[in-house]
């Protein structure tokens, strides 16, 4: 991966108030990019346009889809790219995934991508102190 593009991550999730709009800002206070999508539809029409995102991080609970389908249908379009399953404490691990979340933790999540992408998250920090710096 190249170190000078910002990591970008496709995140899943069901539409209600406060579950997508607290990972996604989470991921973006990180100066991460981020790609919503709300159904499963949106997520695989979103990963065909964007196949390059650097992990996506789903919702184990989407409706129209058993999880374990929807991540053999993500990894049909983009093989390479990691799958983060976030589900409730003590629920059933979704097959086929690279990483399990069993909480709804922000600091874990973003330690995770962080993890996914180290090169391209340490240069945005670098960059973000710098900025600071200039002030």
């Amino acid at each position: 991966m190249d170190r000078t593009h910002r990591p970008c991550f496709l995140v899943v999730d069901r539409e209600y108030s406060g579950s997508i709009s607290t990972r996604k800002l989470v991921i973006e206070t990180a100066k991460f990019n981020v790609l919503t999508a709300y159904s499963v539809a949106e997520a695989l029409t979103t990963l065909r346009r964007f196949p390059a995102v650097d992990g996506i991080v789903v919702d184990a609970e989407m409706p129209e889809m058993p999880c374990p389908d929807l991540v053999r249908s993500l990894k049909h379009l983009a093989p390479s790219v990691p799958v983060i399953i976030v589900h409730r404490p003590l629920s059933e691990p979704c097959n086929g995934a690279e990483y399990q979340l069993d909480t709804f933790d922000p600091k874990q999540l973003l330690g995770l991508l962080q993890s996914l992408c180290p090169e391209q998250a340490k240069a945005v920090e670098e960059r973000n102190e710098s900025l600071k710096a200039q002030e």
